[in-house]
């Protein structure tokens, strides 16, 4: 009678032997006998009248877990009498850690004695037979890992979870089969071996009850596809029940998008084919009548906020078609105006009310004010680079800040703004009293280290190469620091760039620049210039949105024209000499000017909304130098179409004008092409020098041919520009995570305007007469930019036709350009 098993019937006993494997034995114990039965079939334990003491507790069969730990869990104490009820809950307690395989309390004299067998513990979990799915997307479902402790039930859940993986990737066959290999000192590897079996596709889609839209646009709607031989590289085309109740919602969102108020999905079947190979999927429509929107209001309790004011950011018109996603949108707009407005706690409730009648939707929205809510504290979280405060500087809210959804949205784009994360959010978690909130600030680091080159390729010419370092994130300060040593066919630069964004610990952005550059037109301009100085910049907040920098810049410029005399043999000007000529030699430049930028964009890398603009004006001839003033505008509207469009417009502007009788020097004016206007080369459109040659016939009486060969010849760039570029950014069919977008682009813009004593004609020797072709005449191009987030770093490929231009431009069709980060 010592030992609480005896007294059990055969029944019991097997149902605790089979409990043990699950670790529930303690149900099975109190199932068998319940506390007082327990108690008399313990024999010892059941002493009544006297019951005994336990004079100590002793711990057996324990090989890792030390005995202090189990007596911990056990909670008995020597003094303590013998009680079947703190037995029966240290049973249970001891089975719940999940460390014992069994579990068995035994009472000699007056010592209690706890018998454990531990559960291996895992050495290593393996896979086998896995390709379509991989390891460490395996891992990541699995809950047991090495050095845990190993139980049936923790592995039978396993294999459920990998399971509905494979489900979810379109194998239903998968079988997955767990093996154990047996170690010393209680171990044991645990080798899942997988079966995948074949992946069950899609072999039709059909929709049932659809006449506003045909079954091929509503294919377009929904995620799961027909399979086809070239999708291989998409999951959407294998069957998976999940996708089927987010089609459904697809559909929804589609038709009330498009006016079908009333309209629902009656059934969404998937039936296996009769080769058992593929799914039939049959979605049943009830479409509905198309709706309108009828009278739009909006009440609100508060005195301050007007009614009517709201209504005016509502962007619906009563007797338009109606949209879901419109409400939705006025939703926020009238959010954020009452946020504007001092009242962040809005709740905004739309109320709609269908006119089955007169096919309208008449809507109110109810605007009450919340509860007030207020910052306890601002966590940062994931910023392994980046120093707390550089994030923390750019919140527009401080602990114990009224909460404000408006600030929120700001806090969060001026962070993603920094260009520093990969991923940014911002929540909100409750805090220790109902009226106060923690915001998390959940950020996830990206390389912001930049090794970056580019090669392109010309009509007229093959490639150029360049590449340059810099840091955009100095030691997690947000400091930005770039040295470069860039070379290519064109350019020799060595320039050390520092910018600290908190200058003396305020609001002001400082920043220093050395550098000297050789610049090497001569295959596109036919000079090459040589320009060494240094500059100071200090920039700073006009508003949120709005910023001023002011900079002063001095350098030594030297010009060089090797493949042009531009003197007579007794060192003389020669008149008739190159435009470039007036260029020649070395000069200086003193320049002080300014920046001013407006940037009302939602999302600083992929904007659905918005504008930014950028005006720049520098005066040169500060004290000495050459002298001359430069403006340039720069600015983009952006808007978000569908999910995965987003067109986008911008302009590009500027002009440069000598004064004081000074003209501009040629490595001064604009020289347009290649990245900033696709289609044509580096410095491709503008003015440029333009021979007529008569090459040597000694048939001829003047000894030269009749045929006048034209050649085209330096470019001269321009004084002034503009260039305009439309993009509308399109999905590809390949799956988001391989990282490729593409758009569709319209580049048009001129380039042009020389001084009058730049513009040279004249014959330069018998046989060839010199002209400048200068003018401000339209060049376009349309193509594709397909862009490529690889593993290396960000690719770029531009495919483009220049049907707009001139003859003497210089047009490419292609251009690749990629940049490493690290």
């Amino acid at each position: 009678m010592a030992r609480m098993q005896q007294g059990l019937t055969g029944s019991c006993m097997a149902s605790i032997k089979r409990l043990l494997i699950g670790g529930v034995a303690a149900l099975a114990v109190n199932a068998c006998y319940g506390p007082m039965a327990f108690a008399q079939q313990a024999g010892e334990f059941s002493e009544t009248a006297a019951p005994q003491i336990i004079t100590s507790v002793a711990v057996e069969g324990n090989q890792r877990i030390e005995t202090a730990t189990v007596l911990a869990y056990v909670a008995i104490q020597p003094g303590e009498p013998f009680s079947p009820e703190r037995i029966d809950i240290a049973l249970k307690t001891l089975f719940a850690t999940g460390f014992f395989a069994n579990v068995e309390f035994e009472q000699r004299g007056q010592t209690l004695v706890v018998k454990v067998t531990e559960n291996p513990t895992v050495n290593q979990v393996l896979f086998e037979g896995n390709s379509a799915v991989t390891k460490d997307k395996l891992e990541k479902e699995v809950q047991i890992k090495p050095r845990s402790w190993f139980t049936q039930n923790r592995v039978q859940a396993d294999i459920r979870r990998m399971q509905e993986v494979y489900r979810r990737s379109g194998k239903f066959a998968a079988n997955i089969v767990p093996k154990i290999k047996v170690l010393p000192s209680n171990r044991v590897d645990l080798i899942f071996e997988i079966n995948e079996g074949r992946t069950t596709g899609i072999r039709k889609v059909n929709f049932i009850g659809n006449q506003a839209f045909s079954d091929s646009r509503l294919k377009s709607v929904v995620v799961t596809q027909e399979s086809e031989w070239w999708r291989f590289f998409s999951s959407k085309d294998n069957y998976d029940p999940d996708k089927l109740e987010y089609d459904r919602e697809q559909l929804r969102k589609f038709y009330l998008n498009e006016g079908h108020y009333d309209f629902r999905v009656k059934s969404a079947v998937a039936e296996l084919t009769p080769d058992q190979k593929d799914f039939f999927v049959t979605y049943a429509v009830e479409e509905g009548p198309k709706y309108t929107f009828g009278d739009i209001t909006v009440n609100t309790k508060n005195s301050k906020l007007s009614g009517e004011v709201l209504r005016a950011f509502v962007p619906i018109r009563t007797g338009a078609m109606f949209e879901r996603d419109l409400v939705e949108k006025a939703i926020e707009s009238i959010t954020f105006a009452a946020g504007s407005s001092g009242y962040a706690f809005v709740d905004v409730r739309p109320r709609e009310t269908a006119d089955r009648d007169n096919r309208k939707v008449n809507i109110v929205f109810d605007v009450d004010e919340g509860p007030r809510v207020y910052v306890e504290r601002i966590d940062v979280i994931g910023n392994t680079a980046t120093l707390d405060q550089v994030i923390r500087r750019e919140l527009r809210l401080a602990e114990g800040d009224a909460f404000n959804r408006v600030l929120i949205d700001r806090s969060k784009n001026r962070v993603k703004a920094l260009g520093f994360f990969k991923e940014v959010e911002i929540e909100e978690k409750p805090g220790s009293l109902p009226d106060r909130t923690v915001v998390e600030v959940k950020v996830e680091e990206q390389a912001t280290g930049e090794l970056a080159f580019s090669v392109g390729y010309a009509s007229q010419e093959a490639y150029n190469f360049a590449v340059s370092i810099s840091q955009r994130n100095l030691r997690g300060r947000g400091q930005f620091l770039r040295f470069r040593v860039e070379t290519s066919s064109r350019t020799k630069n060595i320039d050390i760039r520092f910018t600290e964004p908190r200058f003396m610990g305020r609001n002001i952005a400082a920043g220093i620049d050395i550098f000297s550059v050789e610049q090497d037109y001569l295959r596109e301009a036919g000079f090459l210039t040589n320009s060494t100085g240094f500059g100071v910049r200090g920039g700073f907040p006009l508003a949120e949105d709005r910023s001023l920098g002011l900079r002063y810049t001095y350098r030594n410029d030297t010009n060089e024209i090797p493949s042009v005399s531009c003197f007579n043999a007794d060192g003389s000007p020669l008149l008739d000499a190159s435009a470039l000529c007036r260029s020649l030699g070395k000069t200086t430049t003193s320049l002080a000017g300014y920046s001013f930028n407006w940037d009302r964009r939602n999302d600083p890398r992929r904007p659905t909304r918005g504008f930014d603009i950028s005006l720049s004006q520098d005066f040169a001839g500060v004290g000495t130098g050459v002298k001359y003033h430069r403006s340039e505008f720069n600015g983009g509207i952006y808007r978000g179409l569908f999910p995965g469009w987003r067109a986008s417009a911008t302009l590009s502007a500027g002009h440069i004008a000598g004064w004081d009788g000074d003209t501009i020097r040629v490595n001064d004016r604009f020289f347009k092409g290649g990245q900033s206007f696709r289609g044509f080369e580096i410095a491709g459109i503008g003015p440029r020098t333009v021979f007529s040659v008569r090459d040597a016939d000694s048939t001829q009486p003047d000894g030269l041919s009749q045929t006048v060969r034209t050649v085209y010849g330096d470019a001269l760039g321009g004084k002034t520009y503009g260039i305009a570029s439309f993009e509308l950014t399109v999905p590809t069919p390949l799956p988001e995570s391989y990282g490729i977008s593409a758009a569709l682009f319209l580049d048009v813009g001129t380039l042009g305007g020389l001084d009058p004593i730049d513009k040279v004609k004249g014959d330069i020797n018998y046989g060839t007469y010199q002209n400048t072709r200068d003018g401000l005449a339209l060049r376009a191009s349309a193509g594709l930019s397909v862009n490529w987030v690889s593993p290396f770093g960000p690719v770029r490929f531009d495919f483009s036709n220049p049907f707009m231009k001139q003859d003497y431009d210089k047009a490419e069709t292609f251009r690749f350009s990629t940049a490493t980060n690290f």
